[in-house]
């Protein structure tokens, strides 16, 4: 009997420890690790001396506004200046966690500003659930604020 409580008590404590580990699940280290180098209020700068096809490796910071709700696949982060880029990873190679949204966020990657084709805009429109008359709205090349992270830490 005293062996049996012991297990018991093994059990819960194992359980316990599994609970506490799936609810810190959308936070951690997605991708390649990489050294966190300190963050600039101000890294958002960075795009305004890109031009279409430039691109610069560097380290952004911010706080995610949207993530893909189909499989985690690319990600909305809003600098502190306001502006939004929009977020995916190096050859499909991880995703982040669905319910990533209103956590910080530091990247490690290649910045860059890419027109956006109406097929694509249509395409990231549906991933949100945009309505479909909204959609068909979309009928031009838009330049986007875009990075490709190799590495993502996410933070509460």
């Amino acid at each position: 009997m005293k062996t049996f409580n012991i297990l018991i008590v093994i059990f819960l404590m194992i359980i316990a420890q599994f609970s506490q580990a799936q609810d810190d699940i959308s936070t951690g280290q997605f991708g390649s690790s990489f050294d966190k180098v300190k963050s600039s209020e101000e890294n958002w700068k960075v795009y305004e001396g890109l031009k279409v096809a430039d691109t610069t490796l560097i380290q952004l910071s911010g706080k995610i506004t949207e993530v893909c709700q189909a499989k985690g696949c690319w990600m909305k982060v809003d600098l502190s200046n306001g502006q939004e880029v929009f977020v995916k990873f190096k050859d499909y190679g991880f995703f982040v966690p669905l319910d990533s949204s209103d956590k910080t966020v530091v990247m490690n990657g290649k910045a860059f500003i890419e027109e956006m084709s109406v097929e694509e805009q249509k395409h990231y429109a549906e991933d949100e659930g945009v309505a479909k008359e909204e959609i068909a709205k979309i009928t031009q090349v838009k330049k986007t604020l875009r990075f490709e992270a190799d590495g993502v830490l996410i933070n509460q």
